[in-house]
């Protein structure tokens, strides 16, 4: 079921880097477990190593989710792929056996992921979220449509695909994608903090969606009417809050985007 295709009341769920409230965010293992929940998409964030390649870590520095130290564009594939990206998260007994999912602590590139989504055949929602400020500038973004150039992810939706949208906090971002092809979806995401647009519903040209955190909903949950007569779609993150599910399904949100996606799914309405 895809965006355009929704006619249930019920908002799309999106798991925010995976099934991150269960297993470690931007890990294969995350996103294996969302789809295990039934959720209609993914969500990642992509950042360029010092070697140009764009690997799904959220954070500037590594510190975080890993056991490396040291800005992420600063250090090379080959040094990131040495590190560990889930023992931070680990249960009861699960970093003594690493053997029983030799994946679960790789860091996963965008390439890795959008293969194991291209092989699932599915349409699957997938929201990638550029980073900035970065020191490789628009590298980021050009980088970005040079792969989903590569998979065939560049040309809009279609079926059988997964269907890709391009999101970011910067307009400029934005704008660089729909030169480069202008067929890819954007979404433009507003925090309740800093920075935002005006609130008159309208969105930069070339842009359909805009991108609600849910601290900004909670406050002006008219806004959304606002940018539906516009005919933009609305996107809401990250919703974990129950009360804050039960709003978004309230307003009539295209999409929901979620660390906990079975606890979305089972409040929302279940499976479409």
């Amino acid at each position: 079921m895809t965006v355009e295709q929704q006619t249930t009341t019920r908002p799309l769920v999106v798991a925010h880097r995976g099934a991150s409230a269960e297993e470690a965010e931007h890990t294969l293992r995350a996103y294996r477990k969302a789809f295990d929940h039934g959720a209609d998409g993914v969500e990642c964030d992509v950042r360029l190593t010092a070697d140009h390649h764009l690997v799904c870590v959220h954070d500037r520095r590594v510190e975080r989710t890993s056991n490396g130290s040291g800005a992420v564009s600063t250090l090379e594939l080959a040094r990131l792929e040495q590190l560990d990206w889930a023992s931070w998260k680990s249960g009861p007994g699960e970093s003594e056996q690493p053997e029983s999912d030799p994946e679960r602590g790789h860091l996963l590139t965008l390439r890795r992921l959008l293969d194991t989504l291209v092989d699932t055949g599915d349409e699957v929602l997938t929201l990638i979220e550029t980073k900035h400020p970065t020191r490789h500038g628009d590298d980021v973004e050009k980088t970005l449509v040079q792969v989903l150039r590569f998979f065939d992810l560049d040309r809009g939706d279609r079926p059988g695909r997964p269907h890709v949208r391009v999101m970011s906090f910067s307009a400029r971002a934005l704008l660089r994608v729909h030169r480069l092809s202008p067929e890819i979806p954007l979404v433009h995401l507003i925090s309740a903090r800093g920075r935002t647009l005006p609130l008159d519903g309208e969105l930069p040209k070339g842009i359909g969606t805009v991108g609600l955190d849910v601290a900004f909903l909670r406050r002006k949950p008219s806004v959304v009417e606002k940018y539906r007569r516009h005919g933009h779609q609305v996107f809401v993150w990250t919703v974990d809050d129950e009360a804050d599910m039960d709003l978004c399904r309230d307003l009539g949100v295209d999409v929901v985007i979620t660390n906990r996606p079975k606890t979305a799914i089972d409040r929302l309405g279940g499976t479409l």
